[in-house]
This record gives structure tokens, C-alpha cells and sequence, in this order.
């Protein structure tokens, strides 16, 4: 029996170990929540619709800031989705989603209205007639003032007295209060690589890109039937990019213009 009973030193010693696992656990226990709460504030998920795939991002602006990047600290353009993650990192910060906001011109300026961080860097394109998609109108805005957002036709936003933080301008708009644009034929040839944003409510927005070419008609159905969105916009074409972790979506490539961003 003394031989079985355990000597001051080793209980001191047991409790040590316990007291020291009972403190591992806890912290990694807390780590697991913050790290789950940070990433629910973006719901993500991959879809198929009319026999197509897309990846969907969906942020509520009342948990989750957007933000648009263009250039870097040093006045030198971002481009790719890649130099981004690494801006991101080098502000100590952790990239939860990106992807390309829009059209843009040969020197990677925006095509049309830009405005980062309340600060107007270009002006409203109101063009009515010219070359390509951006010009199919009616062309759109995206924009975001504090923690409300819209899409609206570009011809519509310049009437409004908005002041938005960020917005950008592209096209064309996919879905009209609720109506398919126009000018959009079911069962087009015209295929491609596509990803637009939508809004699902004034706090609610939805990113979608596709995984394989898609007709403008199918994208914007996917938009209004699956995403329930009144309305939406065409941000670009073949060189659609998007980095969504948590779908395994790693997109670091890209040569564009403005770039939406989440970061925490």
C-alpha cells in the first residue's frame, strides 16, 4: 500500500500536465471560433444551373466590408490576383476573396466611372453607342456607400444622388428590376468565361463566376432564378478571375484593372 500511494512531487507534476493540455485546449478551442466566425461572414458555394457550374460569393455588407483595389502604397497597378495576396499579406492582413471588378482599357485605367475609398478617380462614362459589351446598353454601376450597395443602369446612378464609397462601372447590366437585358438571346453561341455581382438585398451582395463558357442569357438567368436578384451586372469576359479559398478557387493569375477584395 505505500508503495501505491503517489509522492507530493509527482502529483505537483501531474497537475502541471493537466493544467497545461486544460490551456491548449482552451486556446485552440478559441482560435477555431474566431477563425469560423471570420469565415461565415462570406457564405460561398459552388452551384450548377442549366447544366453549367459557378462559384458564389455572398457577403452582407452589416458583417463584411468590401473594398476595391487598383494600385499599390507606391502608385503601381495591382493587376493580378497574385500582387494582390501579396499586398494584402505585406499589411498583415489575410485575403478571404478577390476577383476582377470590371472593364478597363489598354493601360489597365477603368473603363468608366471609378471611386476608391470615396475618392473619384474617374468620371462616368455616359457614352450611348461604342465597341463591345461595356457599350451594350444599358450598361451598369456598382457601388457601395457605407454599408449599403446597389447596381443600378449607369443613365439611372447619374440622376441619383448617391455618394458612394466605392463603385465601379461596367457592362452590360444582366438583370433589369427583375427583367432579363434585352438584347439577350436564349440559346446564344456567343460562349465565354463570365462573372458579374448582383444584389439580393440593399445589404446583401452575390458574386458569381462560371467554371466554363457561358452565354450572356444563361448568366444572367442564373442571376435572377437561382440568386434572386433584381438586379445585376456583367463585370467581364475570358479574363474573369477569382481567389475563394474556401471552394478551392486559387485564381492567381490575371493582367486587369480594378480588383474587389475581402480581407480580415
Amino acid at each position: 500500500m505505500k508503495n501505491s500511494i503517489l509522492s507530493k512531487g509527482t502529483i505537483t507534476w501531474l497537475w502541471f500536465i493537466c493544467c497545461s493540455f486544460l490551456f491548449n485546449y482552451y486556446q485552440t478551442s478559441c482560435s477555431t471560433k474566431i477563425d469560423s466566425q471570420d469565415i461565415s461572414n462570406i457564405s460561398t458555394e459552388q452551384v450548377t444551373y442549366r447544366n453549367q457550374k459557378f462559384d458564389i460569393v455572398t457577403i452582407d455588407l452589416q458583417k463584411t466590408p468590401i473594398q476595391f483595389f487598383w494600385k499599390n502604397k507606391e502608385g503601381k497597378l495591382i493587376r493580378s490576383l497574385k500582387n494582390l495576396k501579396t499586398v494584402v499579406e505585406q499589411d498583415g492582413k489575410k485575403l478571404q476573396f478577390a476577383m476582377n471588378a470590371g472593364m478597363y482599357q489598354r493601360d489597365r485605367n477603368p473603363q468608366g466611372l471609378y471611386i476608391e475609398n470615396g475618392k473619384t478617380i474617374k468620371r462616368l462614362d455616359t457614352l450611348q453607342s461604342g465597341y463591345g459589351n461595356f457599350y451594350l446598353q444599358p450598361n451598369g454601376v456598382f457601388f457601395i456607400e457605407n454599408q449599403k450597395a446597389g447596381v443600378l443602369p449607369s443613365t439611372i446612378f447619374s440622376k441619383q444622388n448617391i455618394n458612394p464609397t466605392w463603385a465601379t462601372q461596367s457592362g452590360p447590366m444582366l438583370v433589369i428590376n427583375n427583367k432579363i437585358h434585352p438584347v439577350f438571346k436564349e440559346g446564344s453561341s456567343h460562349l465565354n468565361i463570365r462573372n458579374g455581382v448582383g444584389m439580393i438585398s440593399e445589404h446583401e451582395v452575390v458574386f458569381a463566376i462560371s467554371h466554363g463558357e457561358v452565354n450572356l442569357y444563361d448568366f444572367a438567368m442564373l442571376f435572377k432564378e437561382k440568386l434572386n436578384c433584381k438586379n445585376a451586372l456583367y463585370l467581364d469576359g475570358f479574363v474573369s478571375r477569382a481567389y475563394i479559398p474556401s471552394l478551392q478557387r486559387l485564381d492567381l493569375d490575371g493582367d486587369f484593372g480594378v480588383i474587389i477584395g475581402v480581407t480580415n
